[in-house]
């Protein structure tokens, strides 16, 4: 600890891809994973081994989601990603031979960096036994880094029918994070910053009458987890509830907050625990993104990744698995105008960016310091992706900052878990509801380009509660139908996912977020009506068997599926 420290900073990376493992390769399916993994996931190991190499202690938080765990350990993964580098290594070698019959020297300078950059991947792959989440658990387990843990497939809390079905999510999650990192993670990432309090509900389409449902952090908590992350407005606009002074809590009135907002109540910069039932002192953390930090990296138009020196994303040399070499060059260019990208330019442009952040981190800290006198903490949650793959020089940046802070005595670089263990929440709070996706609520997953897909997924849920109640699949004489069921549970995690709505309403991949869901939609209800036959004497025919194994073949995702997590 930093004795002359007046608050503390933590960058929240959240690393999530859906499973696309054996389901398509480009534009959309594997090569989303390959990408992530070569542009961020390797580069953010990095990243924290050079910081060491600086004598300076990395200190940051990275979620990785479940199914982005299940994919990164499986061997298909670990094999075509393997002949993804050689092919993006081989793809730039016959580019470099192109410019050159082209007297185009620049092109085929930045063709020899690709072959080097992959090239260098490879080698840091194989380094680490090819296992990424064995590389990413090490550095936890050595205090670098914190591990998160969130939903098996990310599915979008507030929105699921039955309290049930977020249990299952979370008991899915947890168990797949704990049995594939080595150690159960403490904190959470709620998938998209969505958060419902308890109370009456009503579905956004119409299905039944209002129920009324557990607050989340409830959900949380009862699967052991300390601490979860949500958007500014839903802290900012939360109610007081609870004070911890003396180390005893004593019950406040709602308008504590505007009372003593020098306490540090409804500030973004303070942890907050949780309790939106009024029972009692919060039994989770939250803590609540800077919404003015992170908007120098969000930001489409003013943030740094929109700077002309870097890399442009979207203008690639041919078609599949192109390369880049061509920067951003200004706002609003056409991509038939861009110019090449000079790396040489990139470097001083990203510690003047990184200073800046640092300065902005020290000032929004101080400011908090000087109205409360108290130890602040400012959070800057982003999209793990964003550093790499969106944004190429994003790696660098974090490299910048943390050995900028690592220096700076007044500012303390930490992850979540250790904040919490150096100063616990002394507020409980009744939050909200909300998300971080546009308007701050449920719009992007719920509209009406997506409506079906909640009237689908609804009949799925009810439907697995019924069998699951009814069928005797717990009977050791019936193992045909417990896999059957086992099966079914799989398809409804992987149907529940918030990337197919929301890649949908964003008109991403339209096509492919429909197919999916549609797909494992399907799968889901002919298992279902599999196991209903089996638990009538009906024998399964021939077809319904081939489709077993190809879906065994195509989803083998979460193979420990533990029907218990559906029970309340």
């Amino acid at each position: 600890m930093k004795p002359n420290a007046i608050g503390s900073f933590c960058l929240v990376l959240h690393g999530h891809l859906p499973y696309v493992l054996r389901h398509g390769e480009w534009p959309h399916g594997e090569d989303w994973l390959y990408e992530a993994a070569a542009e961020t996931y390797l580069p953010v190991l990095a990243v924290i081994d050079e910081c060491l190499f600086f004598n300076a202690q990395p200190r940051f938080t990275i979620g990785l989601t479940p199914v982005l765990l299940e994919q990164l350990a499986d061997e298909h993964f670990k094999e075509g990603f393997d002949r993804y580098l050689q092919d993006r290594v081989a793809r730039a070698r016959s580019d470099e031979a192109e410019f050159k019959a082209h007297n185009e020297g620049h092109l085929a300078y930045l063709a020899q960096r690709w072959q080097e950059f992959y090239g260098k991947l490879r080698e840091q792959f194989h380094q680490i036994d090819r296992d990424i989440p064995k590389a990413f658990a090490q550095r936890a387990q050595k205090g670098l880094i914190e591990i998160l843990t969130s939903a098996a497939t990310h599915g979008y809390f507030p929105l699921l029918l039955e309290d049930a079905s977020i249990r299952a999510q979370m008991r899915a999650g947890v168990a797949t994070s704990e049995r594939i990192l080595g150690f159960k993670p403490s904190g959470m990432w709620l998938p998209e910053c969505a958060y419902r309090p308890q109370g009456w509900w009503t579905p956004g389409i119409s299905w039944g009458g209002k129920k009324n449902r557990i607050g989340v952090e409830h959900l949380v908590a009862d699967e052991g987890i300390t601490h979860f992350f949500v958007e500014h407005q839903l802290v900012e606009s939360c109610r007081s509830e609870y004070v911890n002074n003396g180390g005893a809590w004593h019950k406040v009135g709602w308008d504590e907050a505007q009372k003593y907002p020098a306490r540090g109540w409804r500030n973004v910069h303070e942890s907050h625990s949780v309790n939106s039932d009024g029972s009692g002192p919060g039994r989770v953390t939250v803590f609540a993104r800077d919404p003015r930090i992170c908007e120098t990296v969000w930001s489409g138009s003013i943030g740094y990744p929109a700077d002309g020196v870097y890399l442009e994303f979207h203008k690639k040399q041919g078609e599949r698995r192109g390369l880049r070499y061509w920067k951003i060059t200004g706002k609003g260019v056409d991509l038939g105008q861009k110019h090449y990208y000079y790396p040489d330019d990139t470097k001083g442009k990203v510690f003047e960016h990184a200073q800046h952040f640092c300065t902005m981190v020290r000032d929004r800290l101080w400011q908090h310091h000087h109205q409360t006198g108290r130890h602040g903490v400012a959070v800057a949650c982003f999209d793990a992706e964003l550093f790499g793959h969106w944004w190429f020089e994003g790696p660098r940046f974090i490299r910048d900052i943390m050995l900028t802070l690592n220096a700076d005595p007044h500012i303390e670089l930490s992850t979540t878990a250790e904040y919490m263990s150096r100063h616990p929440a002394d507020m409980t709070v009744s939050l909200p509801e909300g998300s971080w996706g546009e308007g701050g609520d449920h719009r992007v997953w719920l509209n009406d380009q997506t409506r079906w897909i909640w009237e689908v997924a609804y009949r799925a849920e009810a439907l697995f509660g019924k069998l699951t109640f009814n069928l005797p699949w717990r009977d050791p004489a019936h193992r045909e139908l417990r896999d059957l069921m086992e099966h079914a549970g799989r398809e409804l995690l992987l149907m529940q996912a918030s990337d197919w709505p929301f890649v949908i309403s964003r008109g991403q991949a339209i096509d492919y977020g429909i197919k999916r869901f549609v797909l494992h939609a399907g799968r889901f209800e002919n298992l279902c009506a599999m196991a209903e036959k089996i638990a009538r004497g009906e024998a399964l025919t021939d077809l319904e068997r081939f489709e077993i194994k190809d879906i065994q073949l195509h989803d083998p995702v979460f193979p420990k599926i533990d029907l218990n997590w559906w029970n309340m």
